[in-house]
């Protein structure tokens, strides 16, 4: 016996001699054994489930955010010219070295080919339809970037080819925002007259 009180099983015993297992207690064991892992990955994927879920709805609160920041700083005109320049760490000199290395062919190509095909906007660059790529690279649906696109005069077929060329500006829409400018005037000059 040992420390515990139990008998010592080792290798002066002959196992042919030890009974076996009663088979209705080693299906009781078994059992437990199932029915506890069971339960246990049970509840542990719930756990997970619930985690997944919380940080799902977590991942689009933050889109959503990120969204609405995008199209503030969007609405904000003087904005749209601003260029950021890039900051150079002592760590990164030579992944920026092998950007620019690409950028090279391209820049020579312009002074071989026609002066015509420099003065050309892609649908990408078209103030137009600059707003609507932003938002595809953020992930907004493009199914309600087609509908933005509908009500706001424009076709959406643009919006699958972002290197094609820009459509001309239509004289209707460019009516169309003279008429704003006039309807914003003449409301200013009714707010006026009201309060008076």
């Amino acid at each position: 016996m040992d420390s515990d009180g139990l008998p010592i099983v080792g290798p002066g015993v002959d196992l042919s001699k030890v009974g076996a297992i009663h088979p209705k207690r080693m299906l009781a064991f078994l059992n437990h054994f199932v029915s506890h892992t069971t339960r246990f990955l049970n509840r542990f994927s719930c756990v997970c489930e619930q985690k997944l879920s919380d940080l799902n709805i977590r991942i689009q609160h933050l889109e959503t955010t990120m969204n609405l920041l995008e199209a503030k700083l969007a609405s904000i005109p003087w904005l749209e010219d601003v260029e950021i320049a890039p900051a150079i760490t002592a760590s990164e000199p030579e992944t920026q070295t092998a950007t620019n290395l690409p950028a090279l062919p391209a820049a020579e190509s312009p002074g071989e080919s026609t002066p015509s095909a420099s003065t050309v906007v892609t649908v990408s660059q078209d103030p137009r339809y600059a707003k609507f790529f932003k938002m595809i690279n953020m992930g907004v649906p493009a199914a309600a970037l087609r509908q933005k696109a509908r009500l706001e005069g424009l076709n959406p077929d643009y919006l699958d080819t972002p290197d094609a060329p820009a459509p001309p500006q239509s004289s209707q829409q460019s009516n169309d925002t003279d008429f704003s400018d006039e309807e914003d005037q003449g409301s200013s000059d009714d707010s006026v007259d009201f309060s008076d």
